[in-house]
């Protein structure tokens, strides 16, 4: 059956080449919104967009000055065997979404910097925001030639661009790292996908802290990116696994030789304000003994950086019904912060497709439904030791009244004042003052869609005004 399609808003104002080589300076009325609520509280408040900017999808760098020529092509693994030919593999959208073709083909001459994971707290000395980069192609087998990084981004809201610094390559010198690395026997040791997982980031002072998800480790290291310290994962006194740590060999238990589900460590790290402590957030629930998730929260565990430490402090968060993870976690004062709660989908709902499991071109076979920035109170636990969520915005029920969207979106829906955000992995959450907060998203380059039916995700920014959210208590 076919659709009618709205290629809604208006045409994206970044174009040119397909490849962004070394880049990189490289009235509606106001809607009413569904007062959801739960027995805690937790309702919908407004979100205005007023600013939206992008970095096309296909944006790459060389590798940096020194590195092996294997950096000269990344993406070479995707299938297992090595495949050199260059934008010969197409991409698709994978098994979930429909495999539906992205218009994007691997292996790409250079390095991505796609995969906004996580932002810091703190902007650097320039105004920049720092954001994590996560570990390439999305497993450790298929991401062994993508260099990891953190970066400083600028969006402008007025141009709807992202200028972006992309040097700090995470590297380990020094051997810090005690397990092999696929760079080994090299110099610089630069880590690689297959080596780390980074999901999220904070910077105090002259250190850098990142969460990982193959340990899950805690890391610290250099502005430049150079590893100085990396600490395994207690919890209860006991150093839990995920099913990817080095040690964990196949086959292994779940629940008994790993704790921590593929995917699911560290992708929320939470700094203070004072940068006396982090709070790290896993992503999916611990396994208990029968291999189970132990129930429907995630553990947040407190973290000592001055002393390199865990202090056995930690609060739980309680994920709602449709929730499958969490995508970043920041601080906007002393106990209460922003979380990103999302489910697996993406693509706008009114374009779902009747029958999930046969798909069609034209329709979405698991669209974006739950997709949440909540304000959480840490200091307020219930029995369970769960933290209060105070209210939240729904990214897909976003108010346009000025019409601030930069890019079409496949929808059979009306749009006219309205924007969503309908994405897989919606990763990245910071506050910017009293009434506005900044969310990216994770592209997974070139393997997800979302805005579009048939092209891959652009790597987009918004600048949403949350008043009413940053001020719940």
């Amino acid at each position: 059956m076919s659709r009618r399609i709205h290629r809604s808003i208006r045409p994206c104002a970044l174009t040119g080449s397909a490849i962004a080589v070394a880049v990189l300076l490289v009235g509606a009325p106001h809607r009413a919104h569904a007062q959801t609520a739960s027995s805690e509280g937790n309702p919908q408040v407004p979100a205005e967009l007023v600013g939206h900017a992008l970095l096309p999808a296909l944006s790459l760098v060389p590798p940096p000055q020194g590195a092996p020529r294997d950096f000269a092509m990344s993406g070479k693994f995707i299938d297992g065997a090595r495949n050199e030919v260059p934008m010969s593999r197409p991409g698709d959208t994978g098994g979930l979404h429909g495999r539906r073709p992205t218009g994007l083909s691997l292996p790409f001459v250079g390095q991505p910097v796609q995969g906004f994971s996580g932002f810091a707290m703190n902007e650097d000395e320039d105004g920049r925001l720092i954001a994590m980069i996560d570990n390439g192609f999305g497993s450790k087998l298929n991401s062994t030639d993508a260099l990891l990084r953190f970066v400083r981004v600028a969006p402008d809201w007025d141009e709807g661009t992202i200028a972006i610094d992309p040097d700090a390559v995470l590297h380990d010198p020094d051997g810090v790292i005690p397990h092999r690395l696929v760079q080994e026997g090299t110099f610089r040791r630069f880590l690689t996908g297959g080596d780390l997982d980074p999901e999220s980031i904070q910077v105090i002072g002259d250190t850098v802290w990142i969460g990982d998800e193959f340990g899950p480790w805690l890391l610290s290291a250099t502005l430049d990116g150079r590893i100085t310290g990396i600490v395994e994962t207690e919890v209860d006194g006991e150093i839990v696994k995920s099913a990817d740590h080095p040690t964990v060999r196949a086959p292994a238990e779940p629940g008994v030789d790993f704790r921590v589900p593929r995917s699911g460590g560290f992708e929320g790290l939470a700094m203070t304000p004072d940068g006396e402590r982090l709070w790290a957030m896993l992503e999916k629930p611990l396994l208990g003994e029968e291999g189970d998730a132990e129930g429907a929260f995630l553990r947040v565990l407190e973290f000592d950086p001055a002393a390199g430490e865990w202090t056995g402090e930690s609060f739980r968060y309680a994920l709602d019904k449709g929730a499958t993870a969490i995508g970043d976690f920041n601080f906007i004062d002393d106990t209460r912060a922003l979380v990103i709660e999302r489910d697996n989908g993406e693509g706008d709902p009114s374009l779902a497709c009747a029958d999930a499991e046969s798909p069609t071109p034209d329709c979405f076979p698991h669209p974006a439904r739950f997709k949440r920035v909540v304000l959480i109170d840490t200091a307020d636990l219930d029995e369970q030791g769960v933290a209060r969520k105070l209210a939240h915005i729904d990214l897909m029920d976003i108010d346009d009244p000025n019409g601030a969207a930069r890019l079409e979106t496949d929808t059979a829906a009306p749009t006219e004042g309205r924007f969503t955000f309908p994405f897989f992995t919606i990763e990245s959450v910071r506050a910017v003052d009293d009434e506005h907060i900044v969310v990216a998203m994770d592209n997974n380059l070139p393997f997800s869609s979302g805005r579009q039916l048939d092209a891959a995700a652009d790597n987009e920014f918004v600048l949403l005004r949350v008043p009413e959210l940053l001020a719940a208590r």
